[in-house]
């Protein structure tokens, strides 16, 4: 007789009224590996954890494989999961001599070199945010779950002398939403398809219970950060609660005159990322619970403008982005570029507030602030935001992005770059950099975007989905500046996705012209290739587009979309 009718688990009260319940949007997904890449030492038959099981322990006569330590010979083995990925492990383990638990050292890695190295200041090889490198013990004749990183190799250590393990099974944990890919991205070209589909898993994987910008270090709402991540999503996956539910955090743990993540332009892009989201989605119930913090942190930004009609912010951190957080001329123009776009997007969305008075010191300010234009140098970072506020010609600054090709990219701000080479007119320069630059970390083995990458490390740099060859140089561990030096760097970090949006936005040419995408503009952008398609999600449904280069270079375009969203071209 059956103790609990069917669905009864579900109705399963709160122990007691003190107690809560959280559930989370994530599920999980067992893989196999797909490569031993290396072992030491005494083991049988490592190729069986190749192999699909069941994920249950057995008392069976079968060949497992097996590590087994003589003396202070020791054995390990690397495996390598085909793809970076978040979670952890699922050991089962069989009938091992001894029949007691016994002692095994677990390394993640995003890359094999980093799976293969040891925690230290050297190389930079860490255990911040998430733990991939500690020691536990195994079951015996058992199952144990085990690690929530980012990932794509382990290497598995059995540690004490005289020690025999047997494993059944060896799989990864993907832990991610499952959520479907309603944008889409095809073209002549097969390198930006790839490139387009991974910046959308890169962003897929950092859509945890809040959406982090890395999934092995920085696993924290940086909402800065946030922007290329939030502009890839209603590219790629439309509406998903962990936008406003980020947002809200952020605005939450930052009681004004605060700013977000104690970094004056990052409640600045909370700002941008509000007006973006509302034109997305047309959510004005959302927008409402905005209203009073929006209100206030414009007016605190309003009376950070000084006579000279200047920025002046001296309460918070003044920050773009790392590779121009040491040239304070940028990082002035950055901000008086950033602070003219801010308070344009809190003029667009107080007067959807129906805040008139708010809406009209926010143009106010604006004017002010285009009377003081500032010499952004050589910056790349500034110049792209000083074109995208309007304060300089974007030709003009596309002609700083521009030098020297993608030299001095970087992966967050390359997305603003990107858009300022867009409003110059130069979307095949747009194209080209994507291919040179994001293009350059799948040459090197990434199956997603890194936290940072420089052109000039390409030289003589081995492919991170191998052990480093003799004579080449392992890029991981020799590289990064800033906050991600060697190993720290994050392989897989969301703000690097933008030629994702950019792609959808500029060579399918989706331009959202109104709230909750009622009117959409196609303009296509194609360059040199000779077809582009594909879709744009809307709250309403998808968008289905398609350009073909017709004889003598006309483009031929072909769209259809729900009768709630006007199309225009």
């Amino acid at each position: 007789m059956a103790m609990f009718a069917p669905g009864a688990f579900a109705q399963l009260p709160v122990f007691n009224k003190n107690q809560q319940v959280r559930t989370e949007a994530t599920t999980r997904r067992l893989i196999t590996p797909v490569r031993l890449m290396w072992q030491k030492g005494n083991v049988v038959n490592a190729a069986g954890l190749l192999k699909k099981g069941n994920g249950q322990a057995e008392i069976a006569d079968k060949t497992l494989c097996t590590l087994t330590n003589k003396d202070t010979s020791h054995a390990a083995i690397l495996l390598d999961f085909g793809k970076e990925m978040h979670g952890g492990l699922q050991l089962v383990t069989g009938m091992y001599k001894g029949g007691k638990p016994v002692k095994v050292r677990l390394r993640f890695g995003e890359s094999a070199a980093e799976a293969m190295s040891d925690i230290d200041t050297l190389k930079n090889a860490t255990n911040d945010h998430a733990m991939r490198d500690y020691v536990l013990h195994l079951p015996w004749l058992g199952k144990l779950e085990a690690g929530n990183t980012g990932f794509r190799f382990v290497r598995i250590d059995l540690l004490d002398d005289n020690t025999e393990l047997k494993l059944k099974e060896l799989s990864a944990i993907m832990v991610y939403r499952d959520i479907p890919y309603l944008g889409s991205f095809h073209s002549s070209d097969t390198l930006l398809n790839k490139i387009w589909m991974t910046g959308a898993y890169t962003v897929h994987l950092n859509i945890q219970d809040h959406l982090w910008d890395g999934i092995k270090r920085d696993r924290l709402v940086w909402i800065g950060d946030m922007h290329p991540e939030t502009s890839t999503i209603a590219a790629v996956f439309g509406y998903n609660d962990v936008v406003p539910k980020s947002l809200d955090l952020a605005r939450d743990i930052t009681p004004l005159p605060g700013y977000m993540n104690g970094i004056v332009s990052y409640s600045m892009w909370w700002v941008l990322i509000q007006r973006d989201w509302y034109m997305h989605t047309g959510d004005i119930k959302y927008l409402r619970q905005q209203k009073t913090y929006l209100a206030k942190l414009l007016d605190h930004y309003i009376k950070n403008i000084d006579a000279a009609n200047s920025e002046q912010f001296n309460d918070g951190w003044r920050f773009l982005d790392w590779p121009s957080s040491k040239d304070p001329k940028a990082i002035h123009a950055g901000l008086q570029a950033m602070l003219v776009m801010t308070l344009d997007a809190g003029a667009d969305l107080s007067k959807a507030l129906n805040d008139a008075a708010t809406a009209k010191r926010c143009t106010d300010a604006i004017a002010r602030l285009k009377k003081n234009v500032p010499d952004a140098g050589q910056s790349k970072q500034a110049a792209a935001l000083l074109a995208l506020s309007g304060l300089v010609p974007a030709r003009q600054a596309n002609q700083v992005i521009s030098a020297n090709g993608v030299h001095n990219y970087s992966t967050f701000f390359g997305y603003y770059m990107l858009l300022a080479k867009a409003k110059a007119g130069d979307y095949e320069g747009g194209i080209n950099a994507i291919r040179n630059y994001w293009g350059q970390m799948l040459q090197l083995g990434a199956t997603t975007f890194w936290e940072d990458f420089n052109v000039d490390w390409i030289p003589n740099a081995a492919r991170i989905d191998e052990l480093v060859p003799a004579g080449k140089t392992d890029l991981h561990a020799k590289y990064g500046d800033y906050s991600y030096k060697g190993y720290r760097n994050s392989l897989a970090h969301g703000w690097a996705s933008g030629p994702t949006p950019w792609l959808t936005e500029f060579v399918l040419g989706v331009k959202v012209m109104a709230p909750g995408c009622r009117v959409i503009k196609i303009t296509p952008h194609l360059g040199d290739l000779s077809f582009a398609e594909g879709t744009f999600p809307t709250p309403y449904g998808m968008v289905k587009i398609k350009h073909t280069r017709l004889a003598g270079g006309k483009i031929k375009t072909i769209v259809s979309g729900p009768k709630q969203v006007k199309i225009i071209r």
